[in-house]
């Protein structure tokens, strides 16, 4: 192949538009064929006379004389030197004229054999530069005429190897090396040079930018392969990088990876051989006279280049070896700090000697795969820690709890150990009721997830006892500080009331509930908050109570849900809600449970593993209600004989409760007569009271009336005496309050203790 670079290259004379300028400006000769309707000269070449093959006289002495000394042609024909023409003979070297203002080609015998025209088809050639330029091979004549052209427009020199093309399809390899001269007026006149055959030249040309080209592919092969195997992260991601690596120059038929833990092979990865070949291998522990035993033990590669070879040297292997029908193979230890973890195996179905650049690379790659397998096999045993760790810290299953139904999901973070301290948990409580917590401990470390564990079962107990939601967020605030780790939590509990669908809801720094409506809407619900736990240890908490209707949804989550890289916690938020409101599929319609659907919607929403940043917890909690979607008609609740504040909360059930039954008449009376009869038997008694509301209905056939009956119990035995307080007084009216409003009310003894109790009855149903 020509290449287009100096005027020092070999090629051979076409004619050109500059010698055609000067044959035309200065004389009236013929300016000799041109190109199809261009008007411009062929370029020259070494030529051989139409009819006959001989050498020409001009070019023998005068015409090859400038070529030596540099100069115009001298008078005599005699100046050549007796031992040119044997120096040329001896070297293989023709001689060319040609005629530029007649584009006339003239050469030797040995140019003419050179370049083929001695079995070329004389018809072919009319000693043209045309003519000679249609020898040349099509992508070597346009090379060959611009260097011709740019030497006859400077007077120049030029050279080029260029291929001739036989008949029959056969090439040669030619190199010339041509001069212009000039003729008095400073014209140039005639170009003469020599020929000779470079095809042995060129194809180790050929060969030496074959192996410039094949050195340079694997060069690129060796850092592709670098990335590759430094983005693996996993030991199953190495071995599928490692299969699939196209090795340059000498494609394999076969690739094995393999490991080694405790004395025994482990196939990791393979491809070009059948899974029965390689069964032979898998958790076994390889005899020594395996030659990848041998590779493990002296840590160097193993190359076998024949069937014979490997028959004489590994006998005790070779019959099951055969049978994969491989010629050659390459063992290739894998070797990380100092110690031996696995082999390659790199095999090929012919028999083949790896010369010293191929060994070469496929060492430097068993380097490479070794560092990256001892990387990926150090994270996945700490991936498989962390994540046994994980499975440890969160609940194995999820209580069922009549009245209820839940669904939670857990989504590690995309990167590090895959642990970190979000955490959920469902407790039965005392009553049939039911908490749900969620929180997130600050960091994202095996540390967070220890301290998350110990939080989360101190928030448990703390819950199963029975205390109320403000106290089980507070305690476990004083906990998390008495344990002196510089880390804060944020978390959010809840205790649901099965019986009515109310919830009393802590924040402690931690994102608001969401609730899905019976009407498929869905939105946040502002809970009151409080510092996040293990910051102060006297913090007081509030409680927000909210209601559910049957069917409808709370959710609960941690920030890596609405928060992620580009996104802001209001569009995350607003982006939860969109998701909580789409319709979701009967439960006739569907083989699993919609709320099981409706929690793989919502973690689907999340970003992909690759870009999470954070955990992800997520709890979903619908208040199902009882058999029927009516509530039980009985509210039974203690009140502590400190807890003031524990009176506005029964009062506040009580109204839920009446309004669910049915009978939201009452409400207003109920709530009034309660709260007295609760409050005097806490200011007037020393211990805890014991508040019961039934509702009861009668037949049908009787007219349905609704009766409900309160009952507030305590252990004193002081019965309360009515009293006619005065204008001004601000106490005594409870029981003249309950005597006016009530359709019936009384005392009586049980045991230590008294029940006060009053009735309000209801209109008979239509």
């Amino acid at each position: 192949m020509p290449t287009e670079p100096e005027s020092s290259g070999p090629a051979l004379p076409p004619g050109a538009s500059a010698v055609e300028h000067q044959a035309t400006t200065a004389t009236t000769a013929p300016a000799g064929p041109t190109t199809a309707g261009t008007g411009r000269a062929k370029p020259p070449a070494q030529a051989a006379r139409r009819h006959s093959l001989r050498t020409a006289p001009g070019i023998a002495a005068g015409r090859l004389a400038p070529v030596l000394s540099g100069g115009l042609p001298p008078s005599s024909a005699d100046s050549m030197p007796d031992w040119l023409e044997p120096a040329m003979a001896a070297n293989g070297i023709g001689s060319f004229d040609w005629d530029i203002r007649r584009d006339v080609l003239e050469g030797d015998q040995r140019a003419c054999t050179i370049i083929g025209l001695d079995t070329m088809d004389q018809g072919r050639f009319d000693r043209t530069a045309g003519s000679f330029l249609a020898l040349l091979h099509p992508e070597d004549a346009p090379v060959v005429r611009r260097r011709v052209e740019r030497a006859v427009a400077e007077l120049g020199q030029c050279g080029a190897y260029y291929r001739t093309v036989g008949p029959n399809g056969s090439m040669r390899a030619v190199r010339f090396r041509g001069r212009v001269l000039a003729d008095a007026f400073g014209r140039a006149s005639r170009m003469v040079g020599f020929v000779w055959d470079a095809t042995v030249e060129l194809h180790k040309r050929d060969r030496a930018d074959r192996m410039a080209l094949l050195r340079e592919e694997r060069s690129r092969f060796i850092k592709e392969a670098a990335r590759a195997l430094s983005e693996a992260v996993t030991v199953r991601d190495v071995a599928r990088v490692f299969t699939e690596l196209p090795l340059p120059g000498l494609p394999p038929d076969g690739l094995v990876l393999a490991s080694f833990e405790a004395g025994r092979a482990r196939i990791l990865g393979a491809s070009g051989y059948r899974a029965d070949a390689l069964a032979v291998w898998d958790r076994t522990v390889l005899p020594a006279g395996h030659p990848a035993a041998e590779a493990l033990r002296h840590r160097t590669p193993v190359f076998i280049a024949t069937r014979e070879e490997f028959r004489e040297n590994y006998p005790q292997v070779w019959e099951p070896t055969s049978r994969t029908g491989r010629g050659a193979w390459a063992y290739l230890p894998l070797v990380a700090s100092g110690r031996a973890i696995g082999v390659c195996v790199v095999s090929f179905d012919d028999e083949r000697e790896l010369d010293a650049d191929e060994r070469t690379l496929l060492t430097t790659l068993g380097g490479l795969v070794a560092q990256s397998l001892a990387r990926a096999r150090l994270h996945d045993a700490e991936h498989e820690l962390a994540a046994g760790l994980q499975r440890v810290m969160l609940p194995r299953t999820v209580p069922s709890v009549p009245g209820v139904t839940t669904a939670v999901r857990y989504l590690a973070a995309g990167s590090g150990l895959q642990i970190g301290g979000d955490w959920y948990d469902v407790v039965p409580l005392p009553g049939g009721h039911v908490g749900l917590v969620i929180g997130d401990v600050q960091g994202h470390d095996v540390h967070a997830a220890g301290i998350m564990g110990q939080l989360r079962i101190a928030l448990r107990a703390y819950a199963a006892e029975g205390h109320p939601p403000a106290a089980v967020m507070a305690r476990a605030s004083r906990f998390l500080a008495d344990l002196d780790t510089d880390h804060f939590a944020t978390c959010t509990y809840a205790e649901v009331n099965v019986d009515y669908g109310v919830v009393y809801a802590v924040r402690a720094g931690h994102l608001d509930p969401v609730v899905r409506r019976a009407d498929g809407t869905a939105a946040v619900v502002p809970v009151a908050g409080g510092l996040p736990l293990g910051i102060d240890p006297d913090q007081e908490y509030r409680v927000t109570r909210f209601s559910l209707d049957p069917g409808e949804t709370v959710l609960l989550c941690t920030d890596g849900l609405v928060e992620a890289r580009g996104m802001d916690l209001d569009e995350g938020v607003a982006r939860l809600t969109r998701a909580l409101a789409r319709p979701l599929p009967a439960a006739a319609e569907s083989a699993r449970d919609p709320l099981e659907e409706l929690a793989d919607r919502i973690a689907s929403q999340a970003a992909d593993s690759s870009e999470r940043e954070d955990d992800i917890a997520l709890l979903l909690l619908r208040w199902d209600g009882p058999a029927g979607g009516l509530a039980a008609q009985q509210l039974r609740r203690r009140i502590g004989q400190a807890d003031l504040a524990r009176i506005a909360e029964v009062r506040a059930e009580l109204r839920d409760a009446l309004r669910r039954w049915g009978v939201a008449e009452f409400i207003d009376t109920a709530e009034l007569l309660s709260s007295e009869l609760v409050t005097n038997a806490i200011r007037h008694t020393d211990r805890d009271a014991m508040f019961t509301a039934r509702l009861y209905r009668e037949p049908d056939a009787d007219g349905g009336r609704a009766r409900l009956r309160v009952e507030v119990e305590d252990e004193s035995d002081l019965w309360p005496t009515r009293r006619t307080p005065g204008e001004q007084a601000s106490s005594g009216r409870g029981l003249m309050l309950v005597e006016a409003l009530a359709d019936a009310w009384g005392v009586e003894p049980r045991g230590s203790g008294k029940r006060m109790w009053f009735e309000l009855s209801g209109t008979p149903a239509a």
